[in-house]
């Protein structure tokens, strides 16, 4: 039997892309933008704005009284995270699975934010969502990566198992 060649490259160019994307983004955002200006798409539903974020996820610890003890914090978890994720990835590298892509985007949003960070002090953020008489906080699609990679996680646990080749070897019971 031969061993599957490893996905991670395509897993990795999967992490590039959102990375790259993001960047590319946000620095259209920043010379196209004037901070705290937007532009219009969708009248009362869609905005591109330009706004910093110094917090967590949705402005989470943005008004801290210690934002360099809580943007090195994020930093730091966003490094941890993104080793964490790499490592699993490498362990599950050989399968192209719904798991191993979602990780592979978070590993990517993840990474994008952090740039952001230690190039920045904080987040740029440029999408701002009405949905009727909500406002849903401003993101960016590094944050956008890490929500669809964490429901496609959740979405997977849902998904019945797939039999293994030892479950298929099994004689069934009469």
């Amino acid at each position: 039997m031969t061993t599957p060649k490893s996905r991670l490259p395509w897993l990795l160019a999967v992490s590039l892309a959102v990375l790259i994307l993001d960047r590319v983004s946000k620095q259209w955002v920043r010379v196209h933008i004037a901070v705290g200006h937007a532009i219009v798409v969708l009248p009362r539903v869609f905005r591109i704005t330009h706004v910093f974020n110094e917090g967590a996820a949705f402005s989470l610890f943005a008004d801290s009284t210690t934002p360099q003890r809580v943007r090195w914090a994020l930093v730091a978890f966003s490094f941890a995270a993104s080793l964490a994720i790499l490592a699993v990835l490498i362990r599950l590298g050989r399968r192209l699975t719904l798991t191993t892509f979602a990780l592979a985007m978070i590993l990517g949003g993840a990474l994008g934010n952090a740039w952001d960070r230690l190039r920045y002090g904080s987040v740029i953020d440029f999408i701002e969502v009405h949905i009727v008489r909500y406002h849903w906080p401003d993101f960016n699609l590094a944050d956008s990566a890490i929500v669809l990679g964490a429901c496609l996680l959740f979405l997977d646990t849902l998904l019945p198992d797939k039999p293994t080749s030892a479950d298929s070897t099994e004689v069934p019971m009469q």
